[in-house]
């Protein structure tokens, strides 16, 4: 029920008329009937009772101070007129209302209109006092300085109130409006890094899994074909998937525990987690001979090219460099088993650029090992994108594919 009148401003401005009228009703018996001495107003019972009920009507008024604010103040200074020119000449009668509905003009309105309106209705209750005065006795300015000043406090006061309340409350709206778009700008932050994070997990795993896994299907392939022929090379191959095996768990293990933990959770400075335990350092191109290396052993033929001066390179860019050739070399044993793989390395004055290039497979891959979802491709370019690199990757004139990463090396340009 109390929603319900909340919602309807008739209702809500009707229960605030009665609540003034029975206000005005009390002040002005008391001031007619209690305060004043009996003969210090010069009224008759009947002339008392007519400003009284001139008095409660204004206030009952305020049921249309917002459906129809405009219509109200007319109204409400047109029974203050009656009331000035039914009152004695000394005296100033006024109710609550014209204050009230003054406030509410300035809580509505523009300043400058809601001002220029009750300034307009201060003007009419001072031309009708002066009026009165003028019909009661010769003095006008005196007996009119009551009302007049009435009047201004009344409406000028309630004007400024109202106004500045109605900003007051635009600013607090404005504040909770910024407060909720700050909150919603936070989430879709959140949200965006949680789908970051989410992709970088996909990617390294990917990058991960995709190059043992595609490996130990090979070597597997050949294991079978050797167990009947030859059994001790059958055995070095199974020795060495299970060497495999523990690599990839071990390299998963890492992906998992850098994604999980934050810089300064992962080592202690001596190589060693929280736990003690000895971590497996991320990989780089300091390690890339140990990755072509087994890349060979997996029967792939890989030839290396280092051009220029080997520099350090920033470590997101080292990572990014190493994982762009294993999933290349992965690439190219899949699409390509048996072709030859050139991988050429070049430190320039400004720049270090990786190029991958594999000639045409030199026999149809086998079905299992030629399937492919094209996640590495785009983790590749994701990769380069990130460390701001530019990356290409396409077909060569030969059949072949070529994949090459060129990034700006600001330490380059200072040396």
């Amino acid at each position: 029920m109390n929603d319900h009148i909340e919602g309807r401003p008739f209702v809500r401005d009707f229960l605030l008329a009665a609540g003034v009228a029975v206000l005005t009703f009390t002040m002005l018996a008391a001031l007619f009937w209690v305060v004043t001495p009996p003969d210090a107003l010069a009224l008759t019972p009947a002339r008392e009772w007519l400003l009284i009920s001139l008095g409660v009507g204004q206030a009952l008024l305020l049921c249309l101070r917002r459906v129809r604010p405009l219509v109200c103040l007319a109204a409400v200074v047109g029974v203050q007129v009656v009331m000035i020119a039914s009152s004695p000449p000394d005296a100033t009668i006024r109710g609550f209302a014209p204050f009230v509905v003054a406030y509410t003009i300035g809580g509505l309105l523009p300043a400058r209109r809601s001002f220029a309106l009750v300034g307009a209705a201060a003007a009419v209750e001072t031309a009708a006092a002066v009026g009165t005065a003028a019909a009661a006795s010769s003095g006008l300015l005196l007996p009119a300085v009551g009302p007049a000043g009435s009047s201004a406090l009344s409406y000028l006061g309630g004007a400024f109130v109202g106004s500045y309340v109605a900003t007051h409350r635009r600013y607090v709206r404005l504040l909770r409006q910024q407060a909720a778009e700050a909150a919603r700008t936070q989430q879709a932050k959140v949200r965006a890094a949680i789908g970051a994070e989410r992709t970088q997990m996909a990617r390294e795993l990917h990058d991960v899994a995709a190059h043992h896994l595609s490996g130990m299907v090979v070597q597997a392939a050949a294991v079978q074909q050797l167990i009947d022929r030859d059994p001790a090379a059958a055995k070095e191959g199974v020795a060495w998937i299970r060497t495999q095996g523990k690599a990839t768990l071990d390299n998963l293990r890492l992906v998992v525990g850098v994604l999980r933990a934050g810089p300064a959770d992962r080592t202690d400075g001596d190589g060693q987690d929280t736990d003690g335990e000895v971590t497996i350092p991320v990989p780089g191109l300091a390690v890339l001979d140990e990755l072509l290396r087994t890349a060979r052993n997996l029967g792939t033929p890989v030839e290396f090219t280092v051009d220029g001066t080997p520099r350090p390179v920033p470590p997101i860019a080292d990572v990014a460099l190493y994982r762009t050739v294993q999933e290349a070399l992965s690439n190219a044993r899949q699409h390509a088993p048996g072709a030859p793989v050139r991988v050429t390395l070049r430190y320039l004055p400004r720049e270090v650029s990786l190029a991958v290039v594999n000639a045409p497979p030199a026999r149809r891959p086998e079905p299992a090992v030629r399937t492919s979802s094209g996640v590495g491709l785009v983790g590749m370019r994701e990769r380069a994108q990130a460390i701001g690199a530019r990356f290409a990757a396409g077909p060569t004139a030969e059949g072949g594919w070529s994949v090459t990463v060129t990034l700006t090396d600001n330490e380059g340009e200072r040396s």
